[in-house]
């Protein structure tokens, strides 16, 4: 877990607040929590999505 990301805590209080997918199909490539980790180090950060690490998931 880096600095910035999400403790257990505060990852119980959010994700029952995350919509869930209606209908069934492919299963997500990457966790919710890690995409929201991510999205949050670059906001925090500032840096350009492609500058994002790869622990976060793929930029594009």
């Amino acid at each position: 877990m880096g600095r910035g990301d999400l403790t257990d805590e505060q990852w119980a209080v959010l994700e029952p607040l995350l919509p869930r997918g209606a209908r069934a199909g492919r299963p997500p490539l990457w966790a919710r929590r890690q995409l929201i980790d991510g999205i949050r180090f670059r906001v925090r950060t500032g840096v350009p999505w492609r500058d994002v690490p790869a622990e976060y998931g793929p930029w594009s």
